[in-house]
């Protein structure tokens, strides 16, 4: 069973002004989008989530796996012209947006490939349409928009003027983004930070209930 077409993405010609970039739809396969669309994480709350931190089902698991085997970093190190050798992964899963989401910015040095894989039936909503762009001032100010349908691939290598975002939208919009990053302490902190944080937003919750009560 094929999950992901290698052979498209190869076909796919990479942008490179104002930064390297390739959008390709249909990356997914009918199979991958049923793989993971089953056994897609439940994500209540908007944010980024290491996949370390969810519960998911084994076809999500097989999607993952492919996504960072050798075959994908290679095709990515091809396309990007890029040395991935002994660079790790990581793998955050989104299930909901908020109004403050998407806010224009360039990913963090430490990212050198980004891949963003969207899972949305269909979208008729402006906002939520990434966008990448000309420079850090205005959304409007972009070179292409990318709407969040099921199997769609948008990859592209982290500059400081690989600026995106989009408008807003809140509700659900599910994705996968999956990096290529400088070491394997990147990969560290980010679960360490991500656990601070459940655990700050547990107390949270916890004094709120608790407020209410008294």
């Amino acid at each position: 069973m094929s999950l992901l077409d290698l052979d498209l993405l190869a076909a796919t010609p990479l942008v490179r002004t104002p930064f390297d970039y390739l959008i390709v739809p249909g990356f997914l396969t009918q199979e991958g989008i049923a793989a993971v669309d089953r056994s897609f994480p439940r994500i209540d709350a908007p944010g980024s989530f290491p996949t370390q931190a969810l519960d998911y089902g084994i076809a999500f698991q097989e999607v993952l796996d492919v996504l960072q085997g050798p075959a994908m970093t290679q095709a990515m190190a091809s396309k990007f012209e890029v040395d991935l050798t002994n660079r790790p992964t990581m793998v955050t899963v989104r299930g909901r947006c908020q109004a403050k989401d998407g806010r224009i910015h360039t990913d963090s040095t430490t990212k050198i490939i980004t891949v963003l894989i969207y899972m949305n039936d269909g979208w008729e909503a402006e906002g939520g349409r990434l966008r990448l762009l000309n420079g850090p001032d205005d959304l409007d100010d972009m070179v292409a928009e990318v709407p969040p349908q099921a199997g769609t691939l948008l990859a592209f290598r982290r500059s400081e003027n690989s600026f995106h975002g989009h408008k807003p939208f809140v509700g659900r919009r599910r994705s996968l983004q999956l990096n290529w990053v400088t070491d394997a302490g990147v990969v560290r902190h980010e679960l360490a930070r991500h656990r601070m944080s459940a655990r700050m937003k547990s107390l949270a919750r916890l004094l709120g209930f608790s407020g209410k009560e008294h």
